[in-house]
């Protein structure tokens, strides 16, 4: 096998391959010599099929078969015996003259065939002891956290039909009507509806302006629905709701005691408290891991400036480009609509796609030199936490499309490993805690990271670019407070 570097251009390489006729001829010799006591053939004794038979039978079968192992093999051993890791695999071209190729597998020519990649680059990883991070901290008091458990057993409680006014924690049962401009919204109508006024199940702004109406009452409420609503179509939208309250009722209690644990399946009040703080702090925790490691990954990034290779930008871009597509479509909104132009946010989008696969690569040298790894256990779990996602008729389909397809693991296990050399990053650099107030802590950076978003945008597309860093495939920790998608069964009103 001849191998000719026929390219050499920055990260760009291109091979020529030839493997001579008889190279081939040999490697088919030696299958069809290997298949002669295998095969069964009408008319031959096992064993004593003649191999020119045999190559008349199967020779171009088997002749694509070396082919196909040629490209297989030689590709892994070019890029090793040279020192190179290719950014992705490597494109094969080949002959497309069906002649030519008929006359290859016959054993008439030449096997010649070209490899075009581009090179991942040498990346000499500069000392970082010196950066210094600030990690966010909030300690969440007991009030919220009373509150909280306060908001989880409203529904677990007896309700009596009282007269008079609302109060916090009541219940009403009402009917209502959601409008963006005057224009009635899909999902944002529901009759006979058990709202608990305190529980925080509808959206900001809507339960408060409940409190003191009574049966019969007829309300607009008026509010904005948050930048951050997944119903995308009604994200930061001025709305109103024609509420009408039929019913109010009150809590037989409002402690908080073992009773009412037990019926939500927990064996104390004190279990709950448990459960609902540890919810709470990993919340606020998440969020305070994503700012330390956007804060660290900036430090990374400022250090940083080599070429990264352009089809891994290229994937990126596409990746990113086609999520903000789609965020504009369903939220109804165009470019302009967020103060920039289709050229600009391109042109800032590439950068961040640039940043990302930079970062990536200088993360996975990081990992690699620290000896960083990803045990089978934390793949199982990560790979069981992946499946869980889907309905349950489909997890078995999941499971084994994964177990079988090394590529889709590898996005299974892209995020595992970057995490983990996070982890080792913070252990080596100073990490200075600062106590911040709720307020501090999921207040939105606006310049984040330094290309992170188009300066001119304000909010969208609504997934913001900083969500993502580096080359995770994981999404940014959520808000503790962020609402999900408008909301369960019909009522857009509701934030869970």
């Amino acid at each position: 096998m001849q191998v000719t570097e026929t390219l050499n251009s920055g990260l760009k390489r291109e091979i020529k391959v030839t493997v001579p006729a008889g190279d081939l001829e040999a490697k088919l010799m030696a299958r069809l010599s290997d298949a002669k006591n295998k095969v069964r053939i009408n008319g031959f004794r096992p064993g004593k099929v003649p191999v020119q038979h045999l190559r008349k039978v199967y020779g171009k079968s088997f002749m694509a078969e070396v082919v196909n192992e040629i490209l297989s093999n030689s590709t892994r051993e070019i890029l090793s015996d040279r020192g190179e890791k290719a950014a992705m695999q490597p494109e094969v071209v080949m002959t497309e003259d069906e002649k030519e190729a008929e006359k290859i597998l016959a054993g008439g020519a030449d096997f010649e065939f070209k490899l075009n990649y581009e090179v991942i680059p040498a990346i000499e990883i500069k000392d970082f002891s010196g950066i210094k991070v600030t990690r966010q901290v909030y300690d969440v008091p007991e009030a919220d956290i009373e509150e909280q458990v306060r908001k989880v057993t409203a529904d677990a409680r007896e309700y009596e039909v009282k007269k008079g006014k609302a109060e916090l924690w009541d219940k009403v049962t009402i009917d209502y009507l959601g409008k963006v401009d005057g224009v009635a919204f899909d999902g944002g109508t529901a009759e006979d509806s058990g709202l608990v006024l305190g529980s925080g199940q509808f959206i900001p702004g809507f339960e408060e302006q409940l409190i003191g109406t009574k049966a019969g009452d007829e309300k607009t409420v008026s509010l904005t629905f948050p930048e951050t609503y997944q119903a995308t179509h009604l994200a930061g939208k001025d709305a109103t709701f024609d509420v009408k309250v039929k019913e109010v009722s009150k809590p037989d209690s409002t402690e908080i005691n073992d009773e009412v644990a037990k019926k939500l399946g927990l064996e104390s009040a004190d279990r709950l408290r448990e459960i609902i703080r540890g919810q709470i702090e990993s919340q606020f925790g998440q969020m305070t891991r994503q700012k330390v490691k956007r804060e660290l990954l900036d430090a990374l990034d400022g250090s940083y400036s080599f070429e990264a290779p352009s089809n891994l930008v290229e994937a990126e871009f596409n990746n990113i480009w086609s999520q903000v597509n789609r965020d504009l479509e369903a939220a109804g909104r165009t470019f302009a609509d967020e103060e920039t132009t289709e050229e600009e946010a391109r042109a800032e989008y590439q950068r961040l796609a640039e940043r990302r696969v930079r970062l990536g690569l200088v993360l996975a040298e990081i990992g690699e030199k620290a000896g960083v790894q990803v045990s089978d256990e934390e793949m199982q779990r990560a790979l069981f936490e992946t499946v869980r996602r889907f309905p349950g008729n489909q997890q078995q389909e999941i499971y084994e499309f994964y177990r079988n397809n090394p590529a889709a693991l590898t996005n299974i296990r892209a995020p595992l490993f970057e995490e983990k050399v996070v982890d080792h990053l913070l252990s080596q650099i100073s990490v200075t805690d600062k106590k911040v107030s709720r307020e501090e802590l999921l207040a939105d950076d606006e310049v984040a990271s330094s290309s992170a978003k188009p300066e001119k945008k304000k909010a969208a597309p609504k997934k913001k670019a900083e969500a993502k860093e580096a080359a995770s495939t994981e999404e940014a920790a959520a808000e503790p407070e962020k609402k999900k998608a408008a909301p369960k069964k019909k009522a857009a009103a509701k934030g869970e």
